[in-house]
């Protein structure tokens, strides 16, 4: 039998089956996006694949009712946890009228949702890092009890905007939780050839908070890092930097060809620690996860994304007259 360690975490069987089944909606509904990316029916696809243990472990430590979240374009496992629906990320992925996130204007990965307190994020990176910070100062300064988490690439850990955002936060001891989901690789550019230091936690020391690194296989080790995170936040204690470690197993996009600067063997190599696998073992192990429910669960996310697939693409384009709406005033 296999070492409980969900209880330990205060986590019911319940709440850990429902982390696994975000995690494995997440990686359906992406794959779905590649085959209709494929087949020439939706224009772009930026992958969870490999990251939704990260995603769905940070967030389901955070508080759903009230937490504010600044996603960065990979971060399906933490927007569906939040409570956007395989059908909004459909309607976005075939850019219809209806895409919660921009009413088909953006490109894909681009979240929004303001019911769920999802801040839409923006095409060039790092970007949300200093939008997170100033929206706890902003809860901070109207007396409101929140924190806001805000993700990122290991790429993105070098651009100014992390820097001073970071740096910003650590010295107003400001409600926000800094997660670096360090895939290996920016685009083509190897982690060895961004950081001078070992990890990317290492920087949080400048700006004055704790840094830890965590394997971002595990959703059990980045709930546990995350709940830190967030208790430290809700008492006044400041800001936390967290990195998870994972591989990033796809291309960097469907407009990407990761055969020019990583070999076959790196990847197939990965694969074997994938996350929906091993956390699924890891049910297994422990009594949750049986052959019935597994059954179950495969055939509920089948209908779930025949479903969204089905409704999105059926689902009317926004009205052209529509292009200049919220661009420009109105008389």
């Amino acid at each position: 039998m296999t070492e409980n360690r969900h209880h330990a975490l205060g986590l019911s069987d319940e709440t850990v089956l429902e982390m696994y089944k975000t995690m494995l909606l997440a990686r359906k509904i992406d794959e779905r996006m590649w085959l209709l990316n494929r087949a020439g029916k939706i224009p772009f696809v930026i992958s969870c694949q490999g990251q939704e243990a990260a995603q769905v472990g940070a967030a389901f430590a955070l508080d759903k009712s009230k937490d504010y979240i600044l996603p960065y374009y990979r971060d399906m496992g933490v927007v569906l946890t939040f409570g956007m629906t395989a059908r909004d990320l459909m309607l976005s992925g075939f850019a219809k009228a209806e895409d919660p996130n921009s009413g088909g204007r953006q490109m894909p990965g681009h979240f929004g949702q303001k019911k769920n307190r999802i801040v839409t994020g923006s095409s060039p990176v790092t970007t949300q890092v200093p939008h997170a910070v100033g929206i706890a100062l902003g809860g901070r300064m109207e007396g409101k009890d929140f924190v806001t988490f805000t993700t990122f690439g290991e790429g993105s850990s070098n651009q100014g905007d992390f820097h001073e955002g970071a740096n910003f936060a650590g010295v107003h001891k400001l409600p926000v939780i800094f997660m670096c989901e360090n895939n290996k690789y920016a685009i083509s550019v190897p982690i060895e050839k961004q950081l001078a230091c070992k990890n990317v936690s290492d920087r949080a020391i400048g700006y004055g908070m704790p840094g830890v690194t965590v394997d971002g296989n595990d959703p059990l080790a980045v709930y546990e890092a995350v709940k830190a995170a967030a208790d430290r936040a809700r008492n006044g204690e400041g800001p936390s930097l967290i990195e998870t470690v994972s591989y990033r197993l796809t291309p960097h996009s469907s407009d990407d060809d990761d055969r020019a600067y990583r070999s076959r063997e790196e990847v197939e190599e990965a694969k074997k620690l994938d996350a929906i696998f091993t956390f699924a073992d890891y049910l297994k192990g422990v009594g949750i996860l049986t052959d019935d429910i597994s059954s179950r669960i495969e055939k509920e996310m089948a209908n779930i994304i025949d479903e969204a697939t089905e409704y999105a693409e059926q689902a009317p384009y926004a009205d052209p007259e529509s292009a200049m709406l919220y661009t420009y005033a109105e008389e």
